[in-house]
């Protein structure tokens, strides 16, 4: 009995498997755009911020600065597009700053 095996890859196995679970890829998009808002923002901005939160293609970020709040809010398509391109999709549409 001869066995006819397929060889994989384990980068294409697990690329197959994460796409196919929502869930699992939504968390993984979280965890990329949190790192990639300390790396795009800067220590400056990460020291007020409290929390970053990606649902549903919103981003929800925490400050404990009203100030720093209002300024970020005249630039917030400009971070929309700055950590969309570091991913390289489109992943965020929005931001929440509260």
């Amino acid at each position: 009995m001869k066995r006819n095996f397929e060889t994989k890859s384990i980068k294409n196995i697990l690329g197959k498997l994460i796409d196919s679970s929502s869930n699992l890829n939504s968390g993984l998009n979280n965890i990329k755009v949190q790192k990639l808002w300390k790396e795009v923002m800067g220590s400056n901005v990460n020291s007020y911020t409290n929390e970053v939160i990606l649902k549903n293609k919103t981003l929800y970020v925490n400050l404990n600065s009203s100030v720093l709040r209002q300024e970020l809010s005249y630039g917030k398509q400009k971070i929309v597009d700055l950590i969309n391109k570091e991913i390289g999709k489109e992943i965020i549409q929005k931001i929440v700053l509260r």
